[in-house]
């Protein structure tokens, strides 16, 4: 689902919202270190290895939830989105009492521009966790999105009407780069 005109560009926080929710997931201390060596891989940009490493731990854990949780992050960093979403799907109907885990399905909602899926994933996870401040972020960043595809039909629909180029010209700002 995409807004008419030009597509809006993905925030910044997308990058680092599924590392925030990797860290609040229980770790079991026979291999505490391995979830740190694949985010490790991850801030490095080794995708690849940072799979082989969670696929490792599946096949010697299968029904770990940290590996699996894990494998939907990677599988999200690699632009797999649809396998990505089967992960936490499949997480979502075995442990929906987790908001990480909602929190990393908008994510791959957000990317896929289902904004309206985000916003409900978001609203679980804030059910669950109510005071977590980057999901009440992420929520912010997702109904801005959802006001820009309005404001983007809205003047497509009828394009004379004076106040909606600066509704949406406001709404694009708030994703555009800022300078460092």
């Amino acid at each position: 689902m995409s807004a008419p005109g030009p597509r809006l560009r993905r925030p910044r926080w997308l990058h680092r919202w599924a590392l925030v929710c990797l860290l609040a997931l229980p770790l079991d201390a026979a291999w505490a270190n391995d979830p740190a060596t694949v985010q490790q891989l991850l801030r490095e940009g080794r995708t690849a290895d940072a799979l082989a490493t969670v696929d490792r731990g599946l096949k010697a854990s299968p029904q770990d939830l940290q590996w699996r949780f894990l494998r939907g992050v990677v599988l999200t960093e690699q632009n797999k989105l649809s396998e990505a979403e089967a992960q936490f799907l499949q997480l979502v109907a075995e442990r929906p009492d987790l908001p990480e885990v909602f929190n990393n399905l908008a994510v791959v909602y957000s990317r896929q521009d289902q904004y309206d899926k985000a916003r409900q994933a978001l609203e679980m996870a804030l059910r669950l966790q109510p005071l977590n401040p980057v999901t009440h972020e992420n929520l912010g960043d997702v109904y801005a999105k959802l006001a820009a595809q309005s404001y983007a039909r809205a003047l497509e629909q009828q394009p004379g009407h004076a106040g909606l180029p600066a509704k949406l010209a406001l709404v694009r700002e708030l994703f555009s780069p800022r300078p460092r």
